[in-house]
C-alpha cells in the first residue's frame, strides 16, 4: 500500500511516494527553459505538481496514465498544496497495487449488484421486468455496470459510481412514488435503472477517467437507447406504447434541450426521474467538492463550475481552528475618542447654540 496519500500531505512535508499521472504539460519559463506541469492522483484526490529543474533528463521518461515515483516537497501556492518535484521515475505495473490509485465506491460492488437485482425482482409489470432482466443478465453489461463511474468528474466520478448513483435514485423513487399516487412505480424504477445505461460505454475507466471515442461521437443517451433497442428485439411481445415511454425517459432525463436531452420530460414519471437524477448528482457533487477541496484556509471551497457556486465547509465553519476562533472572538476595538469640542458660539446667538447642543456639536456649559 502506498503512503502517503494525497489527502495526507502537509505543507513543507518532504515526500517520496507514487502517483498516477492524470495530465502532463511541457511549458516554458520566461527565460526559455522547460518545466513540467503535472496533475498527479491517487484514490484520495489529485495534486498540482511542478518540476522546475533537470527536466530534460526525464522529459520522455513517462506520459499521461503512467505510474510514477516522485521525490519532492509540498509547498503552498494560492492557498493550495503544490508538489515541487526534485526526482521522478516511471514505475512498472508490477510495482503497483491498482486500488491505491483509482477512487472507488465505499460500498461493495457485489453487495450493490445484489441490491439492484432485488429491486428488479420486485417489479410487478412483466414486460418492464423482462426488459430489465434482459439488460442485466448480459454478462458484459453486468460487468461494466458494476464497475463504471457515473461521470468523468462532475458526480459519482469513481469506480462503482454508476450503480451507487442508480441505487440512490431508486431509493428516492420508491419514496416519491409512495408520496405521489399518480406515479407508476414500475415505470419510474425502469427509467431509474436504464437512464444512464449508456455510460458503461461512454466512459473509459481503465486508468484516468475519460470519454471513449463512442462517447465523444454518440453520447450515453444515444448509446442507452441503442442497448435497450437491442434487447427489445428479443422481446417481441413488449407493448410498443410502453416502449415509447421507456425510451422517452432515457431521452429526456437531462431535463432540458441545452443540457443534452433531445426531448424535455412530457409525463409525470419522466419529469420526476429528471429531478431525482439531478438532485442525487448535485448532492454528490457538493459532498465531493467539500470533501476533496484542497484550500488550506477559509471555510469555503473553490468555485465549482458545475454547481455554479463555492460550497461551505460546514464543519470548519462551526468548529474553526484555534487561530481562526481567536480572530472571531477578539474583542471589538474601542470606539474612537470623542471629537474635540468646537469653538464657543457667540452668547447672543442663543437659537444657534441650542441647535448645536441638540446635534452634539457643542458641549453644554458646566455649572
Amino acid at each position: 500500500m502506498k503512503s502517503p496519500y494525497v489527502n495526507e500531505l502537509k505543507p513543507n512535508q518532504l515526500v517520496e511516494t507514487s502517483f498516477l499521472v492524470q495530465s502532463k504539460e511541457i511549458r516554458q519559463k520566461k527565460g526559455g527553459e522547460l518545466y513540467l506541469s503535472l496533475f498527479l492522483a491517487d484514490r484520495t484526490g489529485e495534486l498540482d505538481a511542478k518540476m522546475w529543474d533537470n527536466v530534460a533528463d526525464v522529459l520522455n521518461e513517462f506520459e499521461r496514465d503512467d505510474f510514477v515515483k516522485v521525490k519532492g516537497i509540498i509547498q503552498v501556492f494560492h492557498n493550495k498544496p503544490q508538489l515541487t518535484i526534485h526526482k521522478v521515475r516511471r514505475m512498472d505495473e508490477s510495482e503497483v497495487q491498482f486500488s491505491d490509485y483509482f477512487p472507488s465506491s465505499k460500498r461493495d460492488a457485489g453487495e450493490m449488484w445484489l441490491e439492484l437485482r432485488a429491486i428488479v425482482a420486485a417489479v410487478s409489470n412483466p414486460h418492464l421486468k423482462g426488459l430489465l432482466e434482459a439488460v442485466l443478465d448480459d454478462e458484459e453489461i453486468a460487468r461494466r455496470y458494476r464497475l463504471a463511474p457515473a461521470a468523468k468528474q462532475i458526480h459519482h466520478a469513481f469506480l462503482g459510481g454508476l450503480i451507487e448513483h442508480v441505487l440512490s435514485v431508486c431509493g428516492m423513487a420508491k419514496s416519491a412514488a409512495a408520496h405521489y399516487p399518480n406515479i407508476d412505480y414500475d415505470l419510474l424504477i425502469t427509467g431509474a435503472i436504464l437512464h444512464d445505461l449508456g455510460k458503461i460505454y461512454e466512459l473509459n475507466y481503465e486508468r484516468a477517467f475519460s470519454y471513449s471515442n463512442e462517447g465523444q461521437l454518440i453520447g450515453h443517451i444515444s448509446i442507452g437507447i441503442r442497448i435497450v433497442g437491442d434487447k427489445l428485439r428479443a422481446l417481441p411481445d413488449f407493448p410498443p406504447l410502453v416502449r415509447s415511454l421507456v425510451e422517452h425517459m432515457i431521452l429526456s432525463h437531462h431535463g432540458r434541450l441545452e443540457f443534452g436531452s433531445p426531448k424535455v420530460p412530457q409525463f409525470p414519471e419522466a419529469l420526476l426521474l429528471h429531478y431525482l437524477d439531478d438532485l442525487d448528482s448535485k448532492m454528490e457533487a457538493m459532498r465531493a467538492q467539500i470533501e476533496n477541496d484542497r484550500q488550506l484556509e477559509g471555510c469555503f471551497t473553490t468555485y465549482n463550475s458545475a454547481l455554479e457556486r463555492a460550497a461551505l465547509k460546514k464543519d470548519r465553519y462551526l468548529n474553526p481552528t484555534p487561530a481562526a476562533a481567536a480572530t472571531a472572538d477578539a474583542k471589538p476595538a474601542p470606539p474612537p475618542a470623542a471629537p474635540p469640542s468646537r469653538q464657543p458660539v457667540a452668547a447672543g446667538n442663543s437659537l444657534m447654540a441650542e441647535k448645536m447642543l441638540q446635534a452634539g456639536l457643542l458641549r453644554p456649559k458646566a455649572n
